[in-house]
C-alpha cells in the first residue's frame, strides 16, 4: 500500500510540476557564475513548493486561506517578474561584454518562490481532493515525496542549465527565454483563471 501510495504521490508530482524544470533551467543560467545563486534558487523552489503544499493541506482539512476567486490573480507575480526581467535585458541590451554584471547576481530566493507559488496555483486544485481523499497518513507520504522530488527537480534544472549545448543556448537567449517563459506562465494563470474577466 505503501508503494503504492508513493508511486501515485511521484506521478502526481511529475504531471503537476513538469513546467517547472524549464524555469529553474532558466533561473540556473542566470545565476550562474554568481556566488550563492544555485542555494537561493533551491532555497526559494522550497519555499515555494511549502506554501503550495501548507495550503493544499490546509484546504484539504477544510481552511480556505486562498479563496478560489483569488488564485487566478497568482498570475500577477510571474507575469511581474517576467516584465521586470525583459526591462532589465531591454536595459543591458549591447553591453554583452558584461554579461555577467547585467545578471545582477542571479534571481533571489524570493523570486524564485513567488514564481513557484504563483505556476503551482493550479497543482493546489489538484492537491486538495487528492489529500482529502488520503487522510493523514497518506497524505504525509505524499508531503515526503512531494518535498524530496522538488531536490530532483531542482538537479534536473541545474543538469540541463549546465549541459554544454543546452548552456551555450541558455546563454544566448536565456535573458529572452526567461521573461518570454513568465509572462507566458502569468497570462496564462489570468486567462484560464478567467481572471480580469478574461
Amino acid at each position: 500500500m505503501e508503494l503504492g501510495i508513493v508511486g501515485q504521490a511521484s506521478g502526481l508530482f511529475a504531471a503537476t510540476n513538469i513546467d517547472d524544470i524549464l524555469i529553474l533551467s532558466l533561473f540556473f543560467d542566470q545565476g550562474a557564475g554568481h556566488r550563492g545563486s544555485t542555494r537561493r534558487i533551491i532555497l526559494g523552489q522550497y519555499l515555494g513548493f511549502v506554501a503550495i503544499l501548507a495550503v493544499a493541506i490546509a484546504a484539504a482539512f477544510g481552511a480556505t486561506f486562498l479563496p478560489e476567486s483569488v488564485i487566478p490573480y497568482l498570475g500577477l507575480l510571474p507575469l511581474a517578474l517576467g516584465l521586470k526581467a525583459a526591462w532589465q535585458a531591454w536595459k543591458q541590451r549591447g553591453e554583452e561584454d558584461d554579461e555577467q554584471e547585467a545578471k545582477e547576481g542571479g534571481p533571489s530566493a524570493l523570486e524564485v518562490a513567488a514564481v513557484t507559488f504563483a505556476n503551482g496555483g493550479d497543482n493546489i486544485g489538484v492537491y486538495v481532493p487528492v489529500f482529502a481523499t488520503a487522510g493523514v497518513g497518506g497524505m504525509s507520504v505524499y508531503a515526503v515525496v512531494f518535498l524530496l522530488l522538488v531536490a530532483l527537480w531542482c538537479f534536473a534544472g541545474r543538469y540541463f542549465a549546465t549541459r554544454p549545448l543546452v548552456a551555450k543556448a541558455l546563454s544566448r537567449w536565456g535573458h529572452v527565454l526567461l521573461p518570454l517563459v513568465l509572462i507566458a506562465i502569468g497570462l496564462l494563470i489570468l486567462i484560464e483563471g478567467g481572471a480580469f474577466g478574461l
